[in-house]
């Protein structure tokens, strides 16, 4: 008997990366990652369940950057060409691998990987993964969330409430024309909630949105069913709460099914261990060595700098008793909770970052599928839903505000404002009071001026990525991150007062459409108090 209901959410976001004056750009290699590790066994995976009849419905976000991505041409043509150098290489490497079986086995293997990717992006997505994205969720089993629309942290922009609409505004308009309907659901960025931003959201249409779980426990009113059930906010959007425990078992470095030594280990690669003669016409051209994604090793054990070959049929029996584990443990959890709720189904959701499957947790796709398919066969305790089936069949909820939260480190904002990336903060906030002062002083332009307008919409929401602020305090590529910034501010600076001062440079516009092209559809006029919404 039916007795609670999971909801999987994944997160699928990159910062928008395109650098079209450039031949190639080592981090535009963070979308190539993600589409053949990620996006494209996530489609494989959910085309496969619905081809077999298999019942589930899984709930993704698709930010606009990654949207962006994901329909350009250009970086359409540099994965395409990016494919069919892997299967070079796979091709070279079953030949050098000849007297290792255990290698050989994989090299044969990733030949057939890449090329069934291949098959997929070209034939059956036509170089465009929204379109695959768009079919399954017209066959109702995912549901696609929109985000902010750069992924700006919106707690820390809440000072200027019209940047804050902007951001959701400007998402729903581009998810609109790339799914052809307007979102329902929102991943708010890095799940940064603040008390108000319901307004906003209700007001572009948004029906619901993800929070960290202390932003439910903390809410203005105690909340009944702590994170199992949904809270409705004043403004009557449905805020739904993570579940700690089914996310530490998937999530967590020390705990999480992803370390199992069995699995593929990440950071053995041969684009960093063969001869750069051999391997140099597939890694960066300036010699940089980077990931190719054949990798031969697994983790073998914590800390074990020594790495057992890959065995991939043992990877696979992992998965299946990981998923049953999963699978049991979230039946007893609902079990309990049913009871001590009076018999209201609980509800347990469990969001993930969508490229921790594939791509840091090869198996991580196999996963996904192998737990949905037991889900649906072989037990009748939980089902999956989406937020939206929840509403749906439990439309009266608990009214109260969830409390300022996010899901960084901390809890709160230190992530996003601390001591690396402070300093950026002051110029976000200069630059959004000037777009919304350029909209109040030109609200009906047209020709150059409007193009400048829009132009300077897309450096602000640009500068506004979050991404940027989570790399200075990781300190992975700060030096990209902080170029960035500066170039999206710079550029927005230069736009600002060549239209207060009528002497557009038109040669400047054009470059800075050409390199940050995101938002063809923007309307600068949502920095402004008149556009219709």
């Amino acid at each position: 008997m039916e007795k609670g209901l999971i909801s999987l959410v994944l997160h699928a976001h990159l910062p928008f990366v395109r650098h079209p004056e450039y031949p190639e750009f080592m981090e535009e290699d963070w979308l190539f990652e993600a589409m053949g590790e990620t996006y494209i066994p996530l489609i494989a995976m959910m085309s496969r369940l619905t081809a077999d009849q298999v019942p589930f419905q899984l709930t993704m976000s698709l930010t606009p950057p990654l949207c962006e991505m994901l329909a350009d041409p250009l970086l359409a043509e540099r994965y395409d060409r990016r494919l069919k150098k892997l299967i070079e290489l796979a091709e070279k490497e079953r030949n050098r691998t000849r007297g290792h079986d255990d290698f050989n086995a994989l090299a044969h293997f990733y030949h057939a990987r890449f090329t069934e990717e291949l098959r997929i992006f070209e034939d059956i997505c036509g170089r465009n993964l929204l379109a695959a994205f768009k079919r399954l969720q017209e066959q109702g089993v995912l549901e696609i969330m929109t985000c902010g629309a750069t992924h700006g942290f919106l707690p820390l922009m809440a000072v200027n409430e019209t940047a804050v609409r902007a951001q959701i505004q400007v998402a729903v308009s581009n998810y609109e024309k790339h799914f052809g309907r307007r979102p329902r659901g929102i991943w708010l960025p890095e799940c940064g909630h603040y008390p108000g931003v319901d307004r906003l959201l209700a007001e572009a249409g948004i029906r619901f949105f993800l929070v960290e779980t202390h932003g439910i426990l903390h809410a203005s009113t105690r909340p009944r069913y702590g994170v199992f059930a949904p809270l409705m906010t004043p403004a009557g959007v449905a805020a739904f709460g993570r579940d700690v425990e089914s996310s530490r078992q998937v999530w967590s470095a020390e705990e999480g099914y992803p370390g199992d030594p069995d699995y593929r280990d990440f950071y053995r690669d041969i684009g960093f261990d063969l001869d750069g003669d051999y391997i140099g016409p597939y890694i960066h051209p300036d010699g940089i060595r980077i990931h190719t994604g054949i990798k031969y090793h697994r983790i073998t054990g914590k800390g074990s700098l020594h790495k057992e070959p890959y065995r991939r049929d043992w990877a696979m029996g992992k998965v299946d008793k990981h998923a049953a584990n999963f699978l049991s443990n979230r039946q007893r959890q609902v079990a309990h909770l049913n009871e001590v709720m009076g018999g209201r189904k609980p509800l347990v959701v469990a969001p993930y970052d969508a490229e921790l499957f594939g791509h840091w947790w090869y198996e991580g796709p196999e996963f996904l599928e192998m737990f949905i398919r037991k889900a649906a066969f072989d037990q009748d305790t939980v089902r999956l839903v989406t937020p939206m089936t929840y509403l749906a069949e439990h439309p009266v909820n608990q009214v109260a505000q969830p409390a300022l939260s996010s899901w960084g480190a901390g809890g709160y904002a230190e992530y996003w404002l601390e001591g690396s990336n402070a300093w950026i903060y002051r110029h976000l906030h200069v630059a959004a009071d000037r777009m919304c002062e350029l909209a109040g002083r030109f609200p009906e332009a047209d020709g150059v001026l409007r193009r400048a307008l829009n132009q300077a919409a897309r450096e602000l929401l640009l500068a506004q990525s979050s991404d940027w602020a989570f790399i200075m305090k990781t300190g992975t590529t700060v030096e990209y991150a902080v170029k960035r910034t500066n170039d999206h501010v710079l550029r927005f600076t230069r736009l600002y007062d060549e239209i207060l001062g009528n002497r557009i440079d038109e040669g400047f516009l054009k470059e800075c459409e050409w390199l940050d092209s995101i938002f063809q559809e923007i309307d600068y006029r949502v920095y402004g108090e008149n556009l219709p919404r």
